[in-house]
């Protein structure tokens, strides 16, 4: 198997409880590193009328789980041992939907029942770590966008706002704070080398918290940069900043800002990554930096308002990761590696956001408490101003939709609506939030 970029083989989650009327805190995990189990295989479960319920309801696996959650919220370690074993029967990484489902939350509700989380993401994330490298990584990203707009769409939107932000600058300078290795600036460099008047100079300043990725790819990804402009013909300077905990912890200072610089702030799943407690702050960071045009990508969830109440932030999690799932399934081939590789990412994610509650220390990363538009915009409105998109970047966006399956749709703003910005639609659901904002006219002025 070539060698992805989350994970170097599959991994084992069987979970086998040792005594039922053990309580819930002293259920035991045990690793049996049995394939045939994980392979799911139907002719032997039909043999027991156990299964039978579960297996002829097409939405078992959420069902099941909204018990075990709910069990494991009441403390019923009787209920909690009966589900556990259930869905560890029934899950698989190989399987359908349901399977799959139940698979990687049976993870993280075996870790909240039994205080394991914290343990559980530290390996998930050592084991990620290990086997990025650049090519595996470039290939999946791809390979993602080629079959799913889901991360093209705030690529394309994004792109637009910054074209209009930046339209006849000189100098222009953007901050990157995304993880998609760069696959976003191609096309605008390819748009800034057709622009009718003089072509500007662009420096890109990545901002990169994995460690690893500063180590064996961005090396790789600037050189790819760097020749791709020349090949543009575009004036082109490419950082890097490296060795942060946090996102918390960019400064103004850090980014090396120049007064003659055009800036644009280009914040891909990057706020989500900001402690809940520190967004505010981060905000205000960026508005500091008097940039003509930020802008916002993320979810369309809400693992915030929610995080004090397991059932609820469940249910959110659970609601989300199947629109994610079912995505997914259409978009890759069952047989898919890359299919496999960026569901077991999703794990990570599902185990600390489920199963870690505050047990985040300062050396594990980035929160992933998403949140929705309309509270991206609250947050966003105390230091920014909604920046439109024109036409013609609505027009690149649609054109975008129409090369992959039916199924995707745009979502316009309407009038004074909640939330700026728009929406990419999934099976009637918006799934990706992507908007740009300007810092308040008030703080341009002082700034100058």
């Amino acid at each position: 198997m070539e060698k992805s970029l989350f994970f170097s083989k599959p991994t084992n989650y069987n979970y086998f409880l040792a005594n039922k009327n053990v309580h819930h805190h002293h259920i035991h995990l045990i690793n049996m590193q049995n394939p045939n189990h994980e392979k799911c295989s139907s002719s032997s479960r039909s043999q027991s009328p156990e299964f039978v319920g579960p297996v002829s309801d097409t939405k078992w696996a959420p069902r099941l789980l909204r018990e075990c959650a709910t069990a494991i919220s009441n403390k019923d370690s009787t209920k909690i041992h009966h589900l556990l074993w259930m869905l560890n029967e029934l899950a698989s990484p190989y399987g359908d939907c349901n399977q799959k489902l139940a698979f990687y939350f049976l993870q993280a509700l075996f870790c909240k029942a039994t205080d394991t989380g914290l343990r559980c993401y530290k390996t998930l994330t050592s084991v990620a770590e290990k086997s990025k490298s650049f090519d595996s990584s470039r290939k999946l990203i791809l390979k993602f966008q080629e079959v799913s707009p889901w991360t093209t769409f705030g690529h394309v939107a994004s792109n637009g706002s910054i074209l209009e932000a930046l339209d006849g600058e000189n100098k222009l300078h953007i901050i990157d704070i995304s993880n998609t290795f760069c696959t976003q600036w191609p096309t605008l460099l390819e748009a800034l080398a057709t622009r009718n008047d003089e072509t500007p100079h662009l420096k890109l300043t990545v901002v990169v918290m994995e460690s690893i990725l500063v180590k064996s790819v961005m090396k790789e990804v600037a050189q790819r940069m760097e020749k791709f402009a020349r090949l543009m013909g575009v004036p082109f300077e490419f950082n890097v900043i490296s060795g942060l905990n946090h996102l918390k912890e960019l400064t103004k200072e850090s980014l090396n800002i120049q007064e003659e610089e055009a800036l644009a702030v280009n914040c891909i799943g990057a706020l989500r990554r900001v402690e809940v407690e520190e967004r505010g702050n981060f905000i205000r960071m960026l508005q500091s930096l008097n940039p003509k045009v930020v802008t916002i990508v993320e979810h369309e969830a809400d693992f915030s308002s929610t995080r004090n109440d397991f059932v609820k932030c469940f249910e959110e999690c659970l609601r989300f990761y199947t629109l994610y799932f079912e995505m997914l399934d259409e978009s890759f081939p069952t047989t898919s590696n890359e299919r496999l590789v960026i569901e077991r990412e999703c794990s990570k994610c599902i185990v600390k956001v489920l199963a870690c509650d505050n047990e985040i220390g300062d050396d594990q990363g980035d929160s992933e408490r998403r949140e929705r538009g309309n509270q991206w915009c609250e947050r966003l409105k105390e230091c920014f101003s909604p920046f439109t998109l024109n036409d013609d970047a609505l027009d690149d966006v649609k054109v975008l939709l129409k090369r992959y399956k039916a199924g995707w749709s745009l979502v316009l703003p309407q009038g004074d609506q909640e939330s700026p910005g728009i929406y990419l639609r999934w099976r009637e659901e918006k799934v990706v939030w992507a908007s740009a904002w300007k810092p308040h006219e008030k703080s341009m002025e002082v700034a100058t």
